[in-house]
């Protein structure tokens, strides 16, 4: 039996309890060995985040120590191109075992907008997708996704098989919580405890980060 890993990218400016609560309830809802969040460094479809990307690795970092199975990849950091989804894939895909199992992990906005993204119809030759579906999300899917849904849908994200191929739906607790409305709380001089975890919110103290003079 292989293993089960899950890949959930993001800006990540900052992380916060939202991006935790998905990530923890999808592993724990599959069983997966391993989590990764992968910060993005020049992410193609949003404005440049705020903060330097290391300051972003590192809140990360600070995020998920010692909560298994959540674990920090920093390879599209260390690229210097635009973060593509499909090509941290293809990397991620060849250091694994042909059986083990890859999931990425997509908001509803962001799969209703795959079919913006580079080389977007290669992203099931790599892995399966999880689509965090809301229950304040619009269920209709573009034209552009009907076909695939038609062909590549699993209902049950637990009957996945294989290393790659399909999409299912994973029901998400709503945390109405967002990186913006974090961003905004910190440049009025607003609190913004339990939203974030102590330690990345010590770390956003320590460094003045997000506040009205950066």
């Amino acid at each position: 039996m292989g293993k089960r890993i899950g890949l959930l990218g993001g800006t990540f400016d900052p992380v916060h309890i939202g991006h935790l609560r998905s990530a923890l309830e999808v592993a724990d809802a599959l069983g997966l060995d391993e989590l990764r969040l992968a910060p993005n460094a020049r992410p193609p479809h949003r404005d440049t985040p705020q903060v330097s990307a290391q300051q972003r690795l590192e809140m990360v970092r600070l995020a998920v120590a010692g909560i298994a199975p959540l674990v920090v990849d920093d390879r599209e950091l260390k690229r210097d191109k635009p973060s593509y989804t499909v090509d941290t894939l293809e990397l991620m895909r060849a250091e694994l075992a042909a059986d083990d199992q890859l999931f990425l992990l997509l908001g509803w906005d962001a799969f209703c907008g795959l079919p913006t993204w580079h080389r977007w119809e290669e992203l099931l030759q790599h892995c399966h997708i999880l689509v965090l579906q809301r229950p304040d999300a619009d269920a209709e899917s573009p034209d552009a996704l009907r076909n695939l849904l038609a062909a590549r849908s699993v209902s049950d994200p637990l009957a996945l098989t294989g290393p790659s191929g399909n999409i299912a739906f994973v029901w998400q607790t709503p945390l109405a919580v967002s990186a913006t409305q974090i961003r905004q709380l910190l440049a009025s001089g607003k609190s913004v405890r339990f939203l974030v975890p102590d330690a990345v919110l010590a770390y956003i103290d320590a460094h003045g980060l997000y506040r009205a003079s950066n």
